[in-house]
């Protein structure tokens, strides 16, 4: 059941990974070109063409278009690029940030109290309400919106390390070690990093499908990623005031979103499950 969720993540996750990657291939349109002619047309519209020979061909537009007439289809597989990479982002950035701090906290217990109060000033205020904070203060575009996401993200690794660092610490092998003079630096190395690995993955899921999620809430509230860059939470916003009339241009961004979310999270625990020793020994 474990292995079968994990699975299911990956190839879930794969499959819009891959349309993300190979977005042309999976789409007629260019998902900026405006075309008042197809303003708010319903999924499945054609469009007649002519070629550079003088021909016509139709296409179709499987997902609709939007009040500017461009194709809902090619911006949804477009933004999947801009929405992954935000996730992976702060994902990675986030753990190994946090992985530092957290080692440090754990181990060194001098510094303990100073970076965890203020780890705990940090996660008081909503992840959100941070991040467009972050985002208002400087200017609009993909690396602002990376940092805003990470800076909230950041105590939730530290607080994960931290306590499997004070655990360890307390091992037999661990003060072994110590008690041989070994250096802080190889000490935690070779005993402690280890240990905080299992746990880091399963959280970096997690924190990758959270990225995901808030930086299509500031996009949706217009302090994310320009709205010439398309993501799945620009593409919501600029739908949003005609969705009584045609709900195809937040229907469909939103089934991708929503998708992915559930696929990484499905992910994050089935590897819970299966890196977590004490589930393993009850199997």
């Amino acid at each position: 059941m474990h292995s079968g969720t994990v699975v299911a993540g990956i190839v879930v996750l794969a499959l819009i990974v891959a349309m993300g990657l190979a977005a042309p291939l999976f789409t007629d349109f260019d998902p900026t070109s405006i075309n008042p002619v197809m303003r708010n047309k319903t999924p499945g519209a054609i469009e007649t063409l002519r070629t550079d020979d003088g021909k016509t061909v139709e296409v179709r537009h499987w997902m609709g278009t939007d009040s500017l007439g461009r194709d809902v289809a090619s911006r949804v597989v477009y933004g999947a690029r801009a929405s992954l990479l935000v996730g992976l982002s702060v994902a990675l950035i986030s753990v190994c940030i946090g992985l530092v701090i957290g080692l440090t906290a754990g181990y060194v217990r001098s510094l303990d109290g100073v970076i965890m109060r203020f780890m705990d000033g940090l996660m008081a205020i909503p992840a959100i309400l941070l991040a467009i904070a972050v985002v208002s203060l400087s200017s609009a575009g993909l690396l602002a919106v990376i940092v805003a996401i990470v800076i909230p993200e950041v105590p939730r690794v530290v607080r994960l390390v931290r306590a499997v660092v004070l655990s360890v610490r307390e091992e037999p092998y661990v003060e072994a070690a110590i008690s041989l003079g070994t250096p802080t630096l190889p000490l935690i190395v070779r005993h402690i990093l280890p240990n905080t690995l299992p746990p880091l993955i399963v959280q970096a899921t997690y924190v990758c499908a959270s990225a995901i999620l808030i930086e299509a809430i500031l996009s949706f509230l217009g302090v994310g990623i320009p709205s010439q860059v398309p993501t799945w939470g620009n593409i919501m916003a600029e739908g949003r005031t005609l969705f009584r009339v045609y709900p195809h241009t937040i229907l469909y961004p939103g089934i991708f979103l929503a998708l992915t979310v559930l696929a990484v999270n499905m992910l994050g625990d089935g590897l819970r499950d299966s890196l977590d020793p004490r589930l393993q020994r009850r199997l």
